[in-house]
């Protein structure tokens, strides 16, 4: 059964960072392509970012507004992908969720449909 488990997230303050990193099972981690995607209260369940893996190459996908702010990554020795967060801003508050597609690099990767498992999700509260 493949679980995925974030951690990292909390409070901070307006500028600040984070870095949220999320451990899954190993049978997935080599094939399998790692997003994240967050949703503040009231609103959908939108796209961060998301690494794929093909051969030696990794591919990413990042939300255009969220570019420049967040990288992703992923140490495949230790199954976990990571999330790093800079600048961050109050409308960053949000539950970000890790989550994991049977797909190689596709821009299909940034769809909430196209992901098969997911974290149980992490607070991020940026505050003004």
């Amino acid at each position: 059964q493949v679980q995925l488990v974030e951690s990292g997230g909390g409070l901070v303050q307006a500028g600040g960072s984070l870095r949220l990193s999320c451990a899954g099972s190993g049978r997935i981690f080599n094939s399998y392509t790692m997003g994240w995607f967050r949703q503040a209260p009231g609103k959908e369940r939108e796209f961060v970012a998301a690494i794929s893996w093909s051969g030696s190459s990794s591919f990413i996908y990042y939300a255009d507004s969220l570019k420049g702010r967040f990288t992703i990554s992923r140490d495949n020795a230790k199954n976990t992908v990571y999330l790093q967060m800079s600048s961050l801003k109050p409308e960053d508050t949000a539950v970000y969720y890790c989550a994991a597609a049977p797909t190689g690099p596709d821009r299909r990767n940034t769809l909430v449909t196209t992901y098969l498992y997911w974290g149980q999700g992490t607070q991020v509260t940026v505050s003004s």
